[in-house]
Parts: C-alpha cells; sequence; structure tokens
C-alpha cells in the first residue's frame, strides 16, 4: 500500500535530492494522454453548447476557438517555458508570495484544480454511463441505473491506479486515435447531409435571423454566451501537468529542459488546432441536424449529441462501435484527471507540512480520491449538465491564474508589448469566469467546498505533525564542521541564543546566566546556536550551518529555518551522528502563556523552544540513551 513512500520522500530541494529517472515519450504521444481529458469533452461539448446557446451555438464555438488559439495556448505556451516540472501556472504564482499568505493562495488554486480534475473524473464517468445506457441494444436493462454504472465506472479507474498506471501512454495512443477517426467519420458524414438537404443551412439562418435580427446582434449574443461553452478550454492545465512525461533532448537538464519545453509547445498548439477543428465542426453539424428538443434533459441527444447523429445516420452496428469509443475515452479521461491530482497534490502538500505521510504514497491517495468521486457522483446523481458549471469554474480560474501568471512574468523579463498582450488575455479570461459564476454560481460553491476541505485537511495534518522533525538535510560549512569535529571525545554543549546586537557583552552575559542556572563549571567550554526565522510557513527544508568566531573568543553557529526548535533538534541529532557523543544544549525558560506561545510556534516558527525541541527530539529518537540532552534553567 505504502510503495514508493520512500522514493517520493526523497525529491526534497536539498543537495542530496534524490528525482526519479523519467524516460519520457515523444510529444504526440504524451499529447494523447492528455487528449483523454481534452479530446473526449467532444464526447459532450457539443451537447452543452446546444443548451446553453441555442442556435447561436456554432458562432460561439467559433469565439471559443479564438479565445483558444489567440488567449489560452500562447498563455500555456508561456507556462510551459516558465514551468517544465508538471507544476503548471501554480508554481509561477508560487514564486510570486512567500509567508502564510503564499501557502493559502496556492492552497486556494489546488481547490480550483482538485475541482477541475474531480469533476473530470466524474462527469466523464456520468457521460460514459450515459452513452451506454442510450446504446439501444442496452438501454431498456440499464435505464435507470446510470448513478450505479458511474460507480462502476469510477471503482474500475481506482482499481487501475492500485495495480499501476505504467501504460497508460499507449493505452492513451490507441484509444485517442480510433476516437478521433470515428469522429472523423461522423463529422465528415453529418456534412454530407447538410450538403444533401441544404435547406437546413436555411431553416437555421432564418431561424437565427428571426430570433436575433441582424448579424451584429447575432456576434453579440455569441460574445456573451460564449462563457458557458468553457468546458472546450479543459485540455490546458492537463497539458502542462504531463510535461515530465516528455522526452527532451539528450543535453536536457533539470534546470534547463530545451527539448521537453520545444515538446510541450508542439504538444499544445496540436492538440488546441486539431480540437478547435472538432468544435466548430461538431458545433455546426449538431445544431443543425438534431432537434432542439432532443438536446434537453431526458432527450436522446441529451450529452451525447455526435452518438446520436452516429446512430441516426450511420446505423445501429457503426453507433454502438461509436458508443464503445465514447465510453472507453470518457472513462480513461478519467484516467488522466487522476494523474493530474496524483502529480500536483504531494508536490505541494507534504512539502507544505498540509498532509499526512501516506499522501506521499499513490495507492492511499487513490483511494481518498476514489471515494471522493464516490460522493460527487451521489450528489449529482451523475447527471453531466449539473457537473458542469464546476468544470468550467475550475477551468476558467485556473486559466485566469495562468494568463495571470505569465503577465507578472513578462513584466519582471521587461517585455512590454507580450505584457500588454497577456495582460488583455487575462482580462478576457476574468471576465469569462466572473460570466459564468454569474450564470452559474454552483461551480464555484462546489470549488468552494474543495477548498474549503483542503483548507481543513491542510492545517489538521500541519497541526498533527508540529513536533515532527522537518529537516531534509544538515549541509556544515568548513568552520561549523571544524567545531563539531573537535567533540568526538566529549560532549558538545550548546547554548541556544536569541541573537540580538550581537556585541560582547550580550554574549559575555549570556555565557555566564547559562554557567550559574545550570552549575556549568568553567572548564567546560561552550559553543553558541543561533537560529534566524525566514519564511516560517516553510515546511521541510535543507538546514545550512555556519559557523564564525565573534570577538575573538566565542564560537558560535549561525542557523537559517523556518523553526527553531525543529532547526535545534536536526543541529544536535547531526552532531550525534558525527561525534558519537551525546550533545547537550542549554536553554532559558520563555515567560507567558504556553498556549500563546504555542501559536507562536505553530505559525512563526518561535515561542516555547525548549519544550518543543525536546518534543521533537522525543520523536525523531524514541531511544533514551541516544537522545541529545536539553537543559532548561
Amino acid at each position: 500500500m505504502l510503495e514508493g513512500l520512500a522514493d517520493r520522500a526523497k525529491q526534497h530541494p536539498g543537495p542530496h535530492a534524490e528525482a526519479p529517472a523519467e524516460k519520457g515519450g515523444r510529444w504526440w504521444r504524451v499529447m494523447c494522454l492528455t487528449g483523454l481529458d481534452y479530446f473526449s469533452t467532444l464526447g459532450y461539448q457539443p451537447g452543452i453548447a446546444a443548451l446553453a446557446a441555442g442556435l447561436v451555438s456554432p458562432l460561439a464555438t467559433i469565439v471559443l476557438v479564438v479565445v483558444t488559439l489567440g488567449g489560452a495556448l500562447p498563455v500555456y505556451r508561456r507556462v510551459a517555458q516558465e514551468s517544465p516540472h508538471g507544476e503548471g501556472s501554480i508554481a509561477m504564482l508560487e514564486r510570486l508570495l512567500s509567508f502564510w499568505q503564499g501557502k493559502l493562495f496556492v492552497l486556494t488554486l489546488l481547490g480550483f484544480a482538485a475541482t477541475d480534475f474531480m469533476i473530470t473524473i466524474t462527469l466523464s464517468a456520468a457521460d460514459a454511463s450515459a452513452h451506454l445506457v442510450e446504446n439501444p441494444h442496452v438501454h431498456s436493462a440499464l435505464t435507470g441505473k446510470e448513478v450505479m454504472l458511474t460507480l462502476i465506472m469510477i471503482a474500475l479507474l481506482g482499481a487501475v491506479f492500485l495495480k499501476g498506471f505504467s501504460e497508460a501512454i499507449g493505452i492513451s495512443v490507441v484509444l485517442v486515435a480510433v476516437y478521433l477517426a470515428l469522429n472523423v467519420v461522423v463529422v465528415v458524414n453529418g456534412f454530407w447531409h447538410v450538403l444533401r438537404a441544404p435547406h437546413v443551412v436555411g431553416d437555421w439562418t432564418d431561424a437565427l435571423t428571426a430570433e436575433h435580427g441582424n448579424a451584429i446582434a447575432m456576434i453579440g449574443v455569441a460574445l456573451i454566451v460564449f462563457p458557458k461553452l468553457a468546458l472546450g478550454l479543459s485540455g490546458f492545465e492537463t497539458g502542462v501537468a504531463v510535461m515530465p512525461h516528455i522526452e527532451g533532448d539528450p543535453d536536457d537538464t533539470e534546470d534547463k529542459p530545451t527539448g521537453r519545453i520545444r515538446g510541450a509547445r508542439k504538444l499544445l498548439t496540436t492538440a488546441a488546432v486539431i480540437m478547435s477543428c472538432f468544435l466548430i465542426a461538431t458545433s455546426f453539424i449538431t445544431t443543425l441536424l438534431i432537434p432542439a428538443a432532443a438536446f434537453e434533459k431526458g432527450g436522446e441527444a441529451n450529452g451525447r449529441a455526435l452518438a446520436y447523429l452516429a446512430h441516426q445516420n450511420l446505423g445501429s452496428a457503426f453507433g454502438s462501435v461509436y458508443d464503445l469509443s465514447t465510453i472507453a475515452i470518457l472513462w480513461f479521461a478519467g484516467a488522466s484527471a487522476m494523474a493530474g491530482l496524483l502529480n500536483l497534490m504531494p508536490r505541494y502538500l507534504p512539502r507544505y507540512g498540509m498532509a499526512p505521510h501516506w499522501a506521499r504514497a499513490v495507492r492511499p491517495t487513490v483511494i481518498v480520491l476514489t471515494l471522493i468521486a464516490f460522493l460527487v457522483t451521489w450528489l449529482f446523481d451523475a447527471n453531466v449538465d449539473a457537473q458542469g458549471g464546476a468544470y468550467a469554474t475550475g477551468v476558467l480560474v485556473l486559466i485566469s491564474s495562468a494568463a495571470i501568471a505569465v503577465t507578472i512574468a513578462a513584466h519582471k523579463a521587461g517585455q512590454r508589448r507580450r505584457r500588454v498582450g497577456f495582460a488583455v488575455i487575462a482580462a478576457v479570461f476574468l471576465y469569462t469566469t466572473a460570466v459564468n459564476i454569474a450564470e452559474r454560481p454552483d461551480g464555484v460553491k462546489i470549488g468552494a467546498c474543495f477548498i474549503a476541505g483542503i483548507m481543513l485537511v491542510s492545517f489538521l495534518s500541519r497541526l498533527k505533525r508540529a513536533f515532527e522533525l522537518r529537516v531534509t538535510d544538515v549541509v556544515l560549512d568548513d568552520v561549523a564542521e571544524r567545531f563539531v569535529r573537535d567533540y568526538t571525545h566529549r560532549p558538545l554543549r550548546l547554548i541556544a541564543n536569541e541573537p540580538n546586537s550581537r556585541d560582547l557583552a550580550e554574549y559575555r552575559d549570556k555565557i555566564h546566566q547559562i554557567r550559574r542556572d545550570n552549575d556549568i563549571p568553567l572548564e567546560d567550554d561552550l559553543v553558541f546556536v543561533e537560529v534566524t526565522v525566514r519564511d516560517p510557513s516553510d515546511f521541510e527544508a535543507v538546514l545550512t550551518v555556519r559557523g564564525e568566531v565573534l570577538h575573538e573568543r566565542y564560537r558560535v553557529l549561525s542557523l537559517e529555518s523556518s523553526s527553531v526548535p525543529n532547526a535545534l533538534a536536526a543541529l544536535l541529532l547531526q552532531v550525534r551522528d558525527l561525534t558519537g557523543q551525546q550533545p547537550h544544549i542549554y536553554f532559558e525558560w520563555t515567560e507567558g502563556s504556553p498556549f500563546a506561545q504555542f501559536l507562536r510556534f505553530f505559525l512563526f516558527g518561535q515561542g516555547e523552544i525548549a519544550p518543543v525541541t525536546r518534543e521533537v527530539l522525543r520523536e525523531a529518537e524514541p531511544d533514551r540513551s541516544r537522545r541529545p540532552a536539553v537543559h532548561v534553567g
């Protein structure tokens, strides 16, 4: 169950970090992996577009395509360059903020990312169930069992990840190739039917004119309603999330993966162009060839417009093959989303101390995500239309944040024209997001539930792990190492000092007080240790120790960390391991309320230092005979 936990634990930013080897695949193969999410939306996008935009659906889809190619694509091509390790735009924005506001901002974005990916799993499975139920061969037997079928598909998806997911890219290539080929057949056949019956175009344009008056009004309506079609933008965040799977150039490095970035840009561009062509074509033929009533809830084309045309125009046999292909890619689209979640969450929450240790392992996380998907399916009754708002909200918030991130990146790089261009794109997506939220507030409510859940679990986990040893590695400079090596035959005695002016009087008075309070003989020499807190919201970090001699007589070990007690505990254990001697550390009691001091420790890394240091040591070293000694006077 916990297989891989040790490997993931090694993925820290220290000098001894070990990253798992990624062989990667060709960009077009990885495109099929992200295409599971992106291309599979053809299963329900035309039907949702027809319901949302009515007769204007083709025009609104053209607007969506313009926004896709002129807005989302340039943004994510820049994201691929700035964040090539799979973290996406969230990592770009994380670098702009520190302290707790940065962590809270990232947790909020993770909430919307969880909304996007989780609803992808449940919505895709629900639509796969709809395609299965509406198949004429099994319709009578499966009608009314949509929720059960959806739960079974989600359970099978979870089982795949519990078993392993190493062949995902190969399977995705087959599924995407077959699915797109079948859609080409449906689209070409649809246009052939339109050409055979040209009156349908006239009927559509007459109805448009009767409903909206003139072309300007039609375009205006299309601009207003296109945010409702935002599901057609769903593949971009997944596209950058799968970047680590792309094969780079032989001379690529982690700091400069030029080949991987180039491959990711090809992936994003090719996928966007393919999807744009399909979106326009399918929107046109479904609007012209399917009666409006068939799109409504309970209608034969609800959530399965292209499958409806496949059965009606190409026969039951082809329609059933199309259904099977659609069911397979929709079900496996959940796999793409699950992979995105498993890639994204462990990159942030464990590093923030906001997830339990087992969250680094794949299988326990899969079980939790599967249970959440069960709950979402039950709450939405496996209804595709009901989940569309939440899906679109998650997609649009992430794209808006990406647009803002690249705008800031262009500004910092001094690229004035790109900054202005990205700012305009960001404004368009912010407008789109606002309209979508106003039209379908249920989406932001669901997103808020995910955010609240992540926040609650995160802070409970951080509280539970408060006394955990957080240091991933201890690095001593030459002077500090020389100080420590001097004590291989006698115990090192450290004085914990909070640095102020660092003048001679400060160290002289401190050492006299510690000797008096703890009755330390004059012949026992003492070394000062001082910790400076930089960002107390950080959880795991490398501890760098610098040694120096102040005022030509006092030896001082200087540390920088997010938490004073954790840094001291890590240093003491490192000294013990290097010298074989049990070190001692001496503190003064902290004045004030113990509860208030604990809150100071939890939020700001300071507070009741002595007892917390002892507690961290107690958890890290159960053997009392090997545990460094803590003295308080």
